[in-house]
């Protein structure tokens, strides 16, 4: 399967993701997973390895590979610790919105330093009180003069408290055609954060609330026009959020099914290893057959991407599959590690616990199955992906 999607380029980048991974992340793992806290030097360092410009052209200083690219970096963090695949997920997020819509000028502007790591962008859609129903929002901008003021909350925001550079979703007017997105630096006077709230899982991971009370940025910071909020969001969701997503859930699945397997080898019952009794090496079968199809389903959504062609329900599918399949592996690892998984140093109630963080992002599997039977009924619209193709990071040439 890799020889399909995966060229030379991808499989060194590969590599070299998960020498990182090895290196730098895994020692750091268990203390993040004491302490709870934001990993804000980790953060940063690897926002130095220049892989949050994957998908940045190189023109701007980025690596300009493309979704496939970004989909095994994310994938390969995500193997040894969620928390930071998550962390970069969600600085690729805030990615989107400059690649889609930034001006020559913002481009310029912002995308040399995402590129080079001295910024780290997010995207600020959800609200306490309208979740993922992204019309009802209530955050809201007015037009002062040479500037907007900015009221509202903002929460679940990936990378809240590492964050420096916030793209905001707000209603500057009524209805659809009522939103706008604008750029707010993390530094701005009126931009604030709510505490760090550790949460079940992806510990090292910020995901909290920003706030906004009488926050003035400048008029150029307009992400398009005043009414291009919505496609704003749905760029970052659509063609970002879900793959990222998947990717994430990708990276969890592969190393369940590597810890248990290692496990079943080592652990002996009845004077041989746990992986030859019948019912569990069934069990690693079903394992392995749900990690290749989920995989084979997000890389070929990407290979879609990449080459600029209408993948809205292949977008949909794998994250629907991944997180699902994850899940489900989650639960038979434990059931494989029987009382053993459930101590933290064996390393699987961590892939539970993060598992589940992935599951309501960009659309809870319910959410997914909708768009699903919309395509399956025939729903006539057009493709979000089709739609921002023009503007869409492939990479077309040969990597």
């Amino acid at each position: 399967m890799d020889g399909y999607f995966l060229t030379e380029r991808h499989k060194r980048l590969r590599e070299e993701v998960r020498a990182y991974a090895e290196r730098e992340v895994r020692p750091r793992v268990a203390g993040m997973e004491e302490s709870r806290s934001v990993q804000y030097e980790l953060s940063r360092d690897i926002a130095r390895q220049g892989w949050l410009g994957v998908t940045v052209e190189a023109e701007y200083g980025g690596m300009e590979l493309g979704h496939l690219a970004k989909t095994i970096v994310i994938e390969e963090l995500s193997r040894v610790s969620a928390a930071m695949g998550a962390m970069v997920q969600a600085s690729q997020l805030g990615v989107a919105k400059i690649v889609h819509f930034g001006s020559a000028v913002q481009r310029k502007t912002w995308l040399p330093p995402i590129a080079a790591g001295a910024c780290m962008p997010t995207i600020a859609v959800t609200e306490p009180t309208s979740g993922s129903h992204v019309l009802g929002m209530s955050a809201h901008a007015e037009r002062v003069g040479d500037d907007y003021v900015v009221n509202g909350r903002k929460v679940y925001v990936g990378n809240s408290h590492v964050g420096d550079l916030h793209g905001v979703v707000v209603r500057t007017g009524p209805g659809s055609h009522g939103l706008s997105a604008l750029l707010v630096e993390a530094d701005r006077p009126g931009c604030l954060l709510g505490p760090h709230r550790p949460a079940m899982g992806l510990h090292g991971f910020s995901f909290g609330e920003v706030i906004f009370d009488d926050c003035r940025v400048p008029a150029a910071n307009l992400l398009g026009r005043e009414g291009d909020g919505l496609a704003v969001a749905y760029s970052s969701s659509i063609l970002y959020g879900r793959p990222n997503l998947t990717a994430v859930a990708l990276g969890i699945h592969r190393a369940l099914v590597e810890e248990t397997t290692a496990f079943a080898a080592r652990q002996i019952r009845y004077g041989r290893p746990l992986a030859e009794l019948a019912t569990v090496k069934q069990r690693l079968g079903e394992m392995q057959s749900r990690l290749m199809t989920a995989r084979l389903a997000a890389y070929h959504a990407t290979h879609l991407l990449d080459r600029g062609l209408p993948c809205d329900a292949e977008l949909q599918n794998p994250k629907l599959v991944n997180v699902e399949s994850a899940l489900d592996s989650a639960r038979t690892a434990m059931e494989v590690h029987g009382a053993c998984g459930l101590y933290p140093e064996m390393a699987v109630e961590r892939y539970l616990r993060d598992a589940y963080h992935v599951l309501p992002p960009a659309g809870t599997s319910d959410v997914q199955r909708l768009r699903l039977a919309e395509v399956a009924l025939g729903a006539d619209h057009e493709p979000w992906s089709a739609r921002l193709a023009p503007h869409a990071m492939a990479s077309r040439q040969t990597v």
